[in-house]
């Protein structure tokens, strides 16, 4: 293989590590703001079809119940604090340790995420609301696994 080959394919690789760096870096920051609207204003548009989703699953109605509505507005701040939380880090990670090719960052991604997914998962099947699963869970692991998958060549010693 010729010298310009070999430059133009670690070019090439490391250029596909920018990419999917980058994408794990904004895709965090999107995330995180949508933890911060779903906090301060869960009822709005982008919203209802959750709202709706989980008022059809549990009270067999298209809205909360009145008697719970209180509730419902009360735990999406802490939920989307969490959400917004859990985001911010991992776009510090994606951002630094990550870009760094420390080895801890690709690990703590995979492992914090897997782990996320099976217990918010199993509790969706638990309740039966699998919608959550189709819809949030597996969207939120897919735009977190590609770039754990395109990657994972540069975190192996």
């Amino acid at each position: 293989m010729s010298e310009k080959n070999v430059i133009v394919g670690i070019s090439k690789s490391q250029s596909s590590f920018n990419f999917w760096q980058k994408w794990l870096f904004y895709s965090s920051l999107i995330f995180a703001f949508s933890g911060i609207a779903f906090a301060f204003y869960g009822s709005n548009i982008l919203f209802s079809p959750y709202i709706k989703m989980l008022a059809k699953i549990f009270w067999s109605q298209d809205e909360f119940p009145q008697q719970a509505e209180l509730f419902r507005r009360f735990i999406y701040a802490p939920l989307g604090g969490t959400i917004t939380c859990c985001y911010i880090l991992l776009a510090f990670i994606a951002k630094f340790p990550f870009k760094e090719k420390q080895k801890w960052a690709w690990n703590a991604i995979a492992m914090s995420f897997t782990i996320w997914f099976l217990i918010d998962s199993s509790a969706c099947i638990y309740y039966n609301v699998l919608p959550q699963i189709y819809i949030i869970n597996l969207f939120s692991i897919s735009v977190k696994l590609l770039p754990l998958v395109f990657t994972r060549k540069h975190f192996i010693n």
